[in-house]
């Protein structure tokens, strides 16, 4: 199940793409299939078959230009659980250095996504 879905950056490349953070309730919750609707100039993403708390975002002019005349977008999902990784208490002083210099993996996906027109 999806706890949120914030959008956090809206941007046009070749097409429209949408950043958002995704918060699971569960490590183990693979169920998310995203959706978005265009309505005037207003984008809404929410998951399928839950309504009820979709992310809302108003486009600009060039923005909903190419929303309108590829009736698609890029959805880049960052996903997050709350308590997964816990904080990181001690950090090896010169970064390249010992056993810590690594990050941690971040559950990250791309998708195309058609635009549903109201």
């Amino acid at each position: 199940m999806v706890k949120s879905i914030e959008i956090s950056k809206v941007s046009v490349k070749d097409k429209l793409v949408i950043d958002v953070n995704v918060w699971m309730k569960d490590p183990q919750d693979f169920d998310f299939s995203p959706r978005a609707t265009l309505s005037n100039k207003t984008v809404s993403i929410h998951n399928d078959g839950e309504h009820n708390h979709p992310s809302i975002i108003d486009l600009n002019d060039d923005q909903f230009l190419v929303a309108e005349r590829d009736r698609m977008l890029e959805l880049r999902v960052k996903f997050s659980v709350d308590g997964m990784h816990g904080v990181l208490t001690h950090r090896t002083k010169n970064i390249r250095d010992g056993p810590n210099s690594k990050k941690l993996a971040e559950p990250r996906w791309k998708t195309i996504l058609p635009l549903n027109m109201e």
